[in-house]
């Protein structure tokens, strides 16, 4: 007895043509290359891919591009020129300012001239303070604009510029500082009996009060002494302006 023929329920789905194959050296090279032609099209078909599709070849050159760009400015920028106060190779020089007006700078210059100080050499203390002349120089030797406002202190070593507050006690702390001063003189015993140790002294044409009487004109500003009716000691301070 002949059993009945049925139908197959079982679909046999044709296999798709592999995309390899091609026909022509133009689809090969098609295929080959990172980013495909076609727009969104052949985008949306490269997804259907098992493996990650690679960021398109225009992106990864740029990349490549800026990633060079940066090297060759790295590269080609050159070191800033040091800034120097020359005659004063054989001393420290430190700008900074005696008033508490501003606590951190105070708490700051104070801590400085303590580190400098325990080294026992020469050094040239500038107060802004005492006498505007000093932010004049400071400055100038900075290379900047005259109402630029320059943080306190500002500290140079055998001539050459070290930093400010934060620098010196990160080279205080690592040992490094003491090798700036190495080689310095000695600073002299005791403390200056003309000024006190302060630099300045009072006028001798004011009086300290910076204004001058004559007949003729009455009162006039005093022109040997500063703002403060200061001028420097001629036994200890050899700060020029």
């Amino acid at each position: 007895m002949w059993l009945r023929r049925t139908k197959s329920r079982v679909q046999i789905h044709s296999a798709p043509s592999p995309k390899f194959a091609c026909s022509s050296f133009k689809d090969i090279h098609s295929l080959l290359s990172d980013e495909e032609p076609g727009g969104a099209a052949s985008a949306s078909s490269s997804h259907t891919l098992d493996s990650p599709r690679k960021p398109p070849i225009f992106h990864r050159i740029r990349s490549v591009n800026s990633l060079l760009r940066l090297q060759g400015n790295d590269s080609e920028t050159e070191p800033e020129p040091e800034i120097r106060i020359p005659g004063t190779e054989q001393t420290v020089v430190i700008f900074f300012t005696s008033l508490g007006i501003v606590r951190r700078t105070f708490e700051d210059c104070k801590t400085v001239r303590t580190i400098l100080r325990a080294f026992r050499v020469s050094i040239d203390e500038r107060d802004l303070s005492m006498d505007s002349r000093f932010m004049n120089e400071l400055q100038r030797i900075m290379n900047q604009p005259e109402k630029s406002k320059l943080t306190l202190p500002r500290v140079f070593i055998g001539g050459r510029y070290v930093g400010g507050a934060e620098e010196v006690r990160r080279l205080h702390e690592s040992g490094e500082l003491k090798k700036y001063i190495k080689g310095l003189p000695a600073a002299q015993a005791g403390t200056c009996e003309a000024c006190g140790g302060y630099r300045f002294i009072l006028c001798g044409e004011c009086n300290g009060s910076h204004k001058c009487y004559k007949d003729k004109c009455g009162f006039r500003s005093c022109t040997s002494c500063n703002e403060n009716g200061l001028v420097k000691c001629p036994s200890c301070s050899c700060a020029p302006f």
